[in-house]
């Protein structure tokens, strides 16, 4: 398939280092992607280090442009949001009206620094829960990814690791699984929006784990063939 046939992926927040590996696996995979942040010179920043870290590895003609986070949002037809717990609310407030009838795929985890090692969710229940009141039942939020090191998602090679997708609309659900295949990991339907509190609440177990063993953990599916 080419960007002619596959729908336009936004990153919001895509700056850092769980935005640019995201972006790195879509456009490997031969999808379109728009890197967005706060202002349209860091997200061009960004694209700029990304076609040089893609040069380097023989893919010197991907597509991938930079934009601020309203225009991303606006010209895509998939959106990812891969900004701090803090800035959650305020991000999705900004872009609300160009999210709507879309997907949007909630990547946010409700660390509260300084005991990132201790979940503590918020009283919706979780970040997913928070987005999907906020944005309304038109916007088709899903949670996924909260449990994949970004140190793993900048990598070339294949990954070990499982995702849980949360949502309430299975179509949705199954477009984003589309996408974490595409990135090189299996996906797994795991239920509506409120059960975005497991994965979340997983996120500071496994910084637990890699504190304790210098690692960075993941999680895998176990009771289903590999080739699954």
């Amino acid at each position: 398939m080419t960007t002619d046939t596959l729908p336009v992926l936004a990153i919001l927040g895509g700056t850092g280092d769980l935005g640019t590996g995201l972006a790195r696996r879509w456009v490997q995979a031969g999808y379109r992607v728009i890197i967005g942040s706060r202002t349209e010179e860091k997200a061009q920043a960004a694209v700029t280090d990304l076609r040089e870290v893609m040069a380097e590895r023989g893919l010197a003609d991907i597509a991938v442009d930079a934009m601020d986070n309203l225009a991303a949002a606006s010209a895509a037809d998939i959106v990812t949001l891969t900004v701090p717990f803090s800035h959650q609310s305020s991000t999705l407030e900004l872009v609300k009206d160009a999210l709507q009838g879309k997907i949007l795929i909630d990547v946010t985890v409700p660390l509260v620094p300084p005991r990132v090692a201790r979940v503590q969710l918020p009283p919706q229940g979780s970040a997913g829960q928070i987005a999907q009141e906020l944005l309304g039942e038109d916007v088709h939020v899903v949670s996924a990814f909260q449990n994949v090191a970004a140190a793993h998602l900048q990598e070339g090679s294949g990954l070990d690791c499982d995702v849980l997708v949360c949502g309430n609309k299975k179509d949705a659900r199954a477009e984003v699984i589309k996408l974490v295949e595409a990135a090189g990991m299996r996906g797994f339907h795991a239920g509506m929006i409120n059960n975005a509190a497991a994965a979340e609440a997983l996120t500071s177990v496994l910084i637990t784990i890699n504190k304790q063993y210098g690692c960075h953990a993941g999680i895998t599916i176990s009771g289903l063939d590999r080739t699954e």
